[in-house]
């Protein structure tokens, strides 16, 4: 392929109509999955994909580094490395035609495997990707022919007359410059202009796919026209709960603050009217309960502190909401489980599943199908329509978004979506706390400082909370009022007289039934992190 004179390099320009060129193809992809099948975005079912056969080490590194931005950060990563294919699959159909369709149409075939391997697939899942794949081999091949054309113009004109007498003058003067001059030009404006153009159609594909993506923001609209009916039992937050201390985490954690840790890169947009549950599996009778249905049921109101199993000593993957929504226990004694089932495996509309033990649905404890967060209906993101909510366990054996089914089942019988991934069956809470306040680099003067934070261990409570400063005795905290056992509670310590210097603070909390939190640092796989939390303090 003829490149640039003037030292440029002969690549630059196939690698910029590889990537014009794929911007084209997953533009015409995203428009196809808005027209043809929703949930089979290329973008979205590669990623989805990703997530999915992710060791566990690469998960856990992922939410260590970005948190809840992990989905935010694995597209970039995806768009990031489909610019580096693009570029090499225009070099390589410059020199070695046709590889470089072939490596565009290998990228197709993942995306089309993707999509037809997801849970539920639409009969035309495999159509984006292929609709992606197609579009940009022929933007390819259109970019690199007006490419050699390009070339071809440019050598004929070398090779005029007056060219060559040209060439030959300069010739005499320096052979180097010639050989320079006498090269093919292209046009390098026109071209790239071609490709802007390329690129530029591909953003405006994926601009009218998003447009016509209405299904999702037609279920914003039904969420926000919903009126969720009065509880039977409303929840009560008793004054004190929160000590109003600035910087510590409120008691009730807002919805818009909430932590999001799920598998779902494009949250699923779930029709109430269409939905409904199903309870199988070793049960006597089958049971489906559709929105209309739950609603109608006496719903109560509880509050309850979710945690995510990735969440780190002192981390932030951990909330506290009110919820909305009625039993699990009330809908499992109607199916009448059989006495050998010992697990509840709940399924997602996307495929998550998880594996709750059984008896942890059926005893006393506000495990519920909620409804409803904080006095409104479930935002999408955390599971809208219905979600599971069950205290004392980790999120991945029990929290599941989105749910659609419940089956009854065995532990050695079945296992669910994190347990095929080397964690662990049930996932209990642990007894943990966490420092918020004072902040890491905060100016500090010494004298009396308020040390602060939250403590919990779900379905059993706190006793006390203790701090410890720089390895002396370990002092007790004052505890704020429990919403219940189900709930973190906020702790304060009065350091009377922090003398200037640098200083380690710690906490640790004793559990309602006598339990010490555990100091051995550990990670979270496979079942939950331990360790004392500590904060690094400078007194002026």
């Amino acid at each position: 392929m003829p490149g640039t004179s003037g030292g440029r390099r002969a690549w630059t320009l196939p690698a910029a109509a590889g990537a014009a060129s794929v911007a084209f193809g997953a533009g015409a992809g995203e428009l196809a999955a808005a027209l043809l099948a929703p949930p089979s975005s290329p973008f979205v079912v590669v990623g989805s994909l990703l997530i999915d056969v992710a060791p566990p080490w690469a998960k856990d590194a992922a939410i260590a580094l970005f948190g809840t931005a992990d989905k935010a950060a694995l597209l970039i990563g995806i768009g990031l490395v489909l610019l580096a294919v693009a570029g090499a699959a225009g070099v390589l159909e410059a020199r070695r035609p046709p590889w470089g369709q072939v490596l565009i149409g290998v990228v197709a075939l993942v995306g089309a495997i993707a999509a037809s391997t997801r849970a539920n697939p639409p009969m035309l899942a495999i159509a984006p990707s292929a609709v992606a794949g197609i579009a940009a081999v022929v933007a390819l091949r259109f970019l690199l022919l007006r490419l050699r054309s390009r070339a071809a113009d440019a050598a004929d004109r070398a090779d005029a007359p007056d060219a060559a007498g040209a060439s030959d003058a300069a010739g005499a003067a320096d052979p180097a410059d010639a050989d320079a001059a006498a090269a093919p030009r292209v046009d390098r404006r026109r071209f790239l202009g071609w490709a802007g153009g390329a690129a530029a159609l591909g953003a405006l594909a994926a601009l009218g796919g998003y447009a016509l993506q209405a299904g999702s923001r037609t279920v914003a609209v039904i969420r926000e026209a919903i009126t969720l009916p009065r509880p039977a039992s409303e929840a009560t937050v008793a004054s004190g709960t929160d000590l109003g201390i600035e910087g510590l985490t409120p008691i009730i954690t807002p919805n818009g603050q909430f932590y999001r840790i799920d598998t779902a890169l494009a949250v699923p947009a779930v029709d109430p009217s269409t939905w409904s549950l199903r309870i199988h599996g070793m049960v006597e009778r089958e049971v489906v309960v559709t929105w209309d249905e739950l609603l109608a049921l006496p719903l109560e109101e509880s509050v309850t502190t979710l945690a995510c199993v990735s969440n780190e000593v002192g981390g932030g993957l951990i909330g506290n909401a009110v919820w909305l929504g009625y039993p699990i226990r009330e809908l499992l004694a109607r199916a009448q489980p059989a006495a050998d089932a010992d697990m509840v495996l709940s399924r997602s509309v996307d495929g998550f599943s998880a594996s709750t033990p059984l008896p942890v649905l059926q005893d006393e404890r506000n495990a519920i199908l909620a409804v409803g967060m904080n006095g409104e209906p479930l935002p999408a993101e955390h599971g809208f329509p219905v979600r599971m909510v069950v205290p004392g366990l980790y999120g991945y054996v029990s929290a599941t978004k989105w749910v659609s089914e419940l089956e009854v089942t065995r532990f050695d019988a079945t296992s669910a979506y994190w347990t095929d991934r080397g964690w662990s069956e049930r996932g209990p809470v642990k007894l943990s706390s966490r420092i918020d306040v004072p902040r890491s680099g905060q100016p500090l003067d010494a004298g009396p400082i308020t040390v602060a934070g939250v403590a919990w261990h779900q379905h059993v409570g706190i006793e006390r909370v203790e701090v410890q400063v720089d390895d002396g005795p370990w002092r007790e905290a004052t505890l704020a009022p429990a919403i219940s056992v189900d709930t973190w509670v906020q702790w304060r310590f009065e350091w009377a007289d922090a003398p200037s210097g640098t200083h380690t603070l710690r906490v640790r909390a004793i559990g309602a039934d006598g339990d010490v939190q555990i100091s051995k640092r550990q990670g979270v796989v496979p079942d939950g992190a331990t360790g004392l939390h500590e904060r690094t303090i400078e007194v002026r």
